[in-house]
């Protein structure tokens, strides 16, 4: 089956370093993910600081702690296009074969201008896959505007 591509962009209140900064912390995507996915690492007593370039696996759970099997997050820090930063997880998993998320940002007037791309391929469940994911990186985005916000009003 053709994977399906999902994109959501957003404006954000804050510089894009801010942004880079709290998008390298696993604790952010955790924030920003909660009630609707966790990830419990499986290979580490708990996630690094900083991603680094790699593969993760983790023990994915979806709302009220529903078990969804393995998930591997692939992330690599693809080179820069201009002022775009880019960050890459190209995951696969026991539910979804494919779940390959670029994010991507660049300044936009005082902020920064956030964009979420993903591919996912799940054979016969890929149409309900990518309905969640659309639902699922517009929920996404909100916390993560409010997270920004907060963390840019604190550093001013």
């Amino acid at each position: 089956m053709t994977p399906r591509v999902i994109r959501e962009t957003s404006h954000l209140p804050a510089p894009p370093d801010l942004v880079w900064d709290l998008l390298q912390r696993p604790d952010t995507l955790i924030r920003i993910t909660e009630g609707w996915l966790s990830f419990r690492p499986l290979d580490l007593p708990d996630w690094p600081e900083t991603w680094q370039e790699g593969a993760y696996r983790a023990a994915l759970s979806g709302p009220f702690g529903i078990p969804l099997g393995l998930q591997i997050l692939r992330v690599s820090f693809p080179p820069p296009k201009g002022d775009t930063r880019f960050i890459r997880d190209r995951g696969e998993g026991q539910m979804v074969r494919l779940w390959d998320h670029l994010i991507s940002l660049r300044p936009e007037g005082s902020g920064t201008c956030y964009a979420d791309e993903v591919a996912v391929e799940a054979g016969w469940r890929t149409p309900f896959v990518a309905a969640f994911a659309r639902a699922f990186y517009r929920r996404r985005q909100r916390r993560l505007k409010a997270l920004v916000g907060r963390s840019h009003r604190k550093n001013q």
